[in-house]
């Protein structure tokens, strides 16, 4: 790509476009948008995890000054389409999971609809649930793929003959928790079907792709997608829960529907999302790692067990970041599902990769701690010329870079090996390293148009904006495949009346999007030269990604983590992330994700766990007060830092994903930073004190004996 401005914008630290409107409070949400007459929606969810509806007396409710609407399965028109049982909301009396909906009041304000669905008497025919994930169930499956289309399996020599062989291995299990994203912008939507009654949609809705999210609505309710509408400008936060249309959705048109002119409000509670907007499966990682006594990996598998919903599968791909990461000859990784009465799993920032690099990353670890090698050492000693397994060339690939660079700026070479050795107070000090990756990619289809509207370049394209910086990237992109200054370039984004854009998943939007925005500049220049006449439009769409390379970004996680000798109580005054991730865009948002993803990793490594009470089929601490996540007293210093990395390969800008590699990796640092501390090696997140307690117990006695021996 050949820009055409002396002073490129690409790379610059421009401050965020929508900034000032989201601190001002001006930036407009799905709920907020201003619409006369508008009412208000409020679910009824059901207590039992399995069986039906027998009974559902509404007469309280309906009662109530103020309610205009109570949607039962015996008053909810039906849908189109039910296939995707998730979104068929009220179509029969039939209870899947505890919190699912089983009615909906419509009322004139958001505290009637509440009081009101509370008044709404429901009994059940319940039936026996079973929630609980084990790795020895009888009724494990596999899955045709896991998420979106990859195999569930791979295999390649020998693992089992390779173990046996090997001269140092690791055979663990590990295990991460159930996770709830909780976005600070609940799921929200409000819809307002054509008071004419053409059977027109208009949604404002709190969505990752509104035209994604057409396409689904659409086929739910049997309409052409030119008969809906999705408006979406600012989104605050969805880490991938906002990446396909939940229930609410559904929901929220079904009312509008039911009382045609009136604009229907919906925003979820806190604790109506644990239920209802999806989550991140628990997993069982048995990892299994064979090597020679110089550190030369023989042997790589990793077999999962997770959980999906029985009414509609999820299968998270965490086995695939083990089939490319490390050189090994002999590699398996498998999936196996369990269908339990829970809701339905969903996307979490970093599907696959985020839980699929805690147990490899740990057992790494553990290989390096028993071959008495540098954790750093015996990740390089195994990078691979090729990807594993496609034996595709790398795009580029600076793992060691990112671990040399790390190891560098962490002062590694000053960490004495040894386990619960060194002690501040009463406090254990250690460091861990874990390394991170996520796929480079970009989605088939996405359309910009530009069009100089007096003197500046408006580009349109139905993108959206998480918070990531979309509303300022993309300009800088346009300036410079314009080669006009970025003050010069407006961009729209987020309505489906613009052109076609892919979903914000999987870190591909800025390389899908901004691939578009570059062909339209090219079909400008082309068109029009450097003097085109005022109006000038002209569109491109994304191009086919060069398949003859394997393209990822890669990451190096260190931790600095304190364990209190006498509580158990684990602190990390220090985590440092350092990246290879393409070309940067915009150095200030990029930042930002690296250090918000890694934040969410380290609220994985001390703090989340979704507690699914088997008995109820209900998550007993859903909501912020109890769902703990990562606070300023767990961490002093937040770092993010990138190499310069030229890809010629993966599209015009040079640029990869960077919303996602943040998370990965940081969990299991963490958690061999604190083995290194304390001397105990914990398996399964998170790492809570109760795990530690009992070795610290045991140190005063450990240390005595061992100062005894010396």
């Amino acid at each position: 790509m050949t820009f055409l401005s002396d002073t490129e914008a690409i790379g610059r630290d421009l401050p965020r476009r929508d900034g000032a409107a989201k601190v001002l409070g001006s930036a407009t949400y799905a709920f907020e948008t201003p619409l006369d007459s508008a009412l208000h929606l409020h679910p009824v969810q059901s207590t039992i995890a399995r069986g039906r509806v027998t009974e559902l007396d509404t007469t309280a409710a309906e009662a109530l000054d103020g309610v205009l609407a109570v949607l039962t399965p015996g008053t909810t028109e039906r849908l189109a389409s039910t296939e995707d049982r998730e979104l068929a909301a009220l179509q029969d009396e039939e209870v899947g999971f505890r919190g699912q909906i089983v009615a909906a009041v419509v009322a004139d304000s958001s505290e009637v609809a509440r009081h009101a669905a509370a008044l709404v008497r429901v009994c059940y025919e319940q039936a026996a649930h079973d929630t609980e994930l084990r790795a020895d169930r009888d009724d494990l499956y596999t899955p045709d793929a896991v998420n979106p289309h990859f195999p569930s399996d791979t295999a390649e020599g020998d693992v089992d003959a390779a173990m046996a062989a090997a001269e140092v291995t690791v055979d663990e299990t590990y295990t991460t928790a159930m996770y709830h994203n909780n976005p600070m912008e609940p799921h929200a939507t409000t819809a307002l079907w054509d008071p004419e009654g053409d059977g027109f949609l208009t949604l404002w809705d709190s969505t990752q792709g509104v035209h994604s999210t057409r396409t689904t609505i659409a086929s739910v309710f049997g309409l052409d997608e030119d008969r809906v509408r999705v408006v979406c400008p600012y989104v605050g936060g969805g880490f991938g829960s906002k990446g396909q249309p939940h229930v609410h959705v559904v929901l929220a048109a079904l009312a509008a529907r039911a009382l045609p002119g009136r604009p229907v409000r919906l925003a979820l509670t806190r604790r109506q999302m644990f239920s209802l907007a999806g989550h991140r499966t628990p997993t069982i990682q048995r990892c299994r790692l064979g090597a020679d006594r110089a550190g030369t990996i023989a042997a790589l598998a990793i077999d999962v067990v997770e959980r999906t919903s029985r009414i509609k599968e999820f299968a998270e791909q965490t086995g695939m970041p083990a089939r490319t990461m490390y050189a090994s000859p002999n590699r398996r990784t498998t999936h196996l599902l369990a269908a339990l009465d829970v809701p339905v799993p969903s996307w979490m920032r970093a599907p696959g990769e985020c839980p699929g690099m805690f147990g490899p990353e740990v057992a790494m670890d553990e290989l390096a701690e028993r071959l008495g090698m540098d954790p750093v050492e015996l990740r390089i000693r195994n990078e691979p010329d090729v990807e594993p397994g496609s034996g595709r060339p790398f795009s580029s690939r600076n793992l060691v870079g990112c671990l040399r660079e790390g190891a560098a700026r962490f002062g590694w070479s000053e960490r004495d090996p040894r386990p619960g050795v060194r002690r501040r107070g009463d406090w254990l000090v250690g460091t861990g390293v874990a390394s991170s990756t996520y796929p480079t990619y970009r989605m088939a289809q996405s359309t910009a148009t530009i069009r100089l509207e007096g003197d500046r370049y408006v580009t349109e394209i139905g993108a959206a904006d998480l918070g990531t910086g979309t509303w300022t990237t993309l300009p800088q992109i346009a300036a410079d495949a314009l080669g006009v200054p970025v003050s010069r370039v407006e961009v729209r984004i987020g309505d489906t009346d613009l052109p076609m854009a892919s979903v914000a998943g999987g870190s591909s939007g800025m390389t899908t999007w901004g691939s578009a925005v570059v062909e339209a500049a090219r079909a400008f220049r082309g068109r029009y030269g450097t003097e085109p006449p005022d109006g000038a439009e002209a569109t491109g769409s994304v191009g086919d990604p060069d398949e003859h390379y394997a393209m990822h970004a890669y990451g190096a996680q260190f931790a600095e983590a304190h364990v209190n000798v006498d509580t158990g109580e684990v602190r990390v005054p220090r985590l440092l992330g350092v990246f290879a991730a393409g070309r940067i865009i915009n150095p200030r948002t990029a930042r930002s994700q690296f250090i918000g993803g890694m934040t969410m990793g380290l609220s994985m490594a001390l703090h989340e766990d979704s507690v699914l009470d088997p008995r109820t089929g209900h998550v007993v601490n859903h909501d912020l007060a109890e769902y703990h996540i990562t606070a300023n007293a767990d961490v002093d210093e937040i770092d993010a830092h990138w190499l310069t990395e030229h890809d010629p390969h993966v599209n015009a800008m040079g640029s990869k994903g960077i919303g996602e590699i943040g998370i990965v990796g940081t969990a299991a640092a963490v958690s061999n930073a604190v083995w290194h501390a304390c001397g105990v090696r914990v398996r399964d997140l998170p790492v809570t004190l109760d795990k530690l307690l009992p070795a610290l117990e045991e140190l005063p006695r450990a240390q005595a004996r061992a100062s005894q021996s010396s």
